[in-house]
């Protein structure tokens, strides 16, 4: 699964913002890089991305 995310074009040190939720444990939406990029993770892909709050 990694590489699926590393395709996607979520590098290290990669910011995104947290756009929705689905209910009943679904997707989350999220949105990143210079072009707003829009993706909706399954919760086994989003096990993959580890998060640190900017400060």
């Amino acid at each position: 699964m990694p590489n699926k995310i590393i395709e996607m074009g979520l590098l290290p040190e990669t910011s995104f913002v947290i756009l929705h939720q689905a209910p009943f444990s679904g997707p989350l939406y999220i949105e990143y890089g210079e072009e707003k990029t829009r993706v909706a993770l399954r919760e086994e892909e989003a096990r993959f991305i580890f998060v640190e709050p900017e400060n």
